[in-house]
């Protein structure tokens, strides 16, 4: 994509609309109704979304910088080939969302709902995620380094080749879930007690 071919968009998001080479810059969208849109090879550049519906739109090779999320359905979305960088996301529902070939970047994800959510390919690095719900969500070749989880759920998450090395991990619920995932010396220490508790082992010295 070249940041310099891409089209200023003014106005109005509008439902089922195909949105392709556009450059949005410094706008705000406030309860905007744009479910079934296609975003193509466009850019958000400090743009905010304060409420709003988005469902079942798609974001296919989309850059996006400094975006707000707050409040957001993104619920059914499909994103692909996409990359947020600096971008933060409040109180948004994504559920049955699909991603792929996704980057989330030095972001913040507080109290987002992924619940049934099929991620393949997607990397979180140096995120900080904040009661961010995973459960019955498919997670393939996920990775969290650097990233701080603070009240995650994977409550049946189904999980393969995830890697949690390099993350601060506070997980909730769904122990049961981190099969197939991948982690240090440090976070099994870490998270002995839990696991502990949860397989109902008394430690008794």
């Amino acid at each position: 994509m070249a940041a310099d071919r891409l089209i200023t968009f003014e106005g109005d998001l509008e439902p089922g609309e195909n949105y392709e080479g556009l450059r949005f810059a410094d706008a705000t969208f406030a309860d905007a109704a744009a479910s079934g849109c296609h975003f193509l090879d466009c850019s958000f550049v400090s743009a905010s979304f304060s409420g709003g519906r988005l469902r079942k739109s798609r974001f296919t090779d989309v850059l996006m910088r400094e975006v707000r999320f707050v409040a957001t359905e993104l619920a059914e979305t499909g994103w692909q080939d996409t990359t947020l960088t600096g971008c933060a996301l409040a109180g948004v529902q994504a559920f049955s969302a699909a991603l792929r070939r996704v980057v989330f970047r030095g972001g913040k994800l507080d109290a987002v709902n992924f619940r049934g959510a099929a991620f393949t390919d997607v990397t979180f690095e140096d995120c900080v995620l904040r009661d961010t719900d995973f459960g019955g969500a498919t997670l393939l070749r996920v990775s969290f380094a650097g990233c701080t989880l603070t009240g995650a759920d994977f409550t049946k998450a189904a999980c393969t080749e995830v890697d949690l090395r390099g993350a601060r991990l506070g997980i909730t619920a769904g122990y049961e879930s981190l099969r197939g995932v991948t982690i240090d010396s440090v976070q099994l220490v870490a998270l002995a007690p839990y696991l502990a508790r949860h397989l109902g082992i008394t430690v008794a010295d």
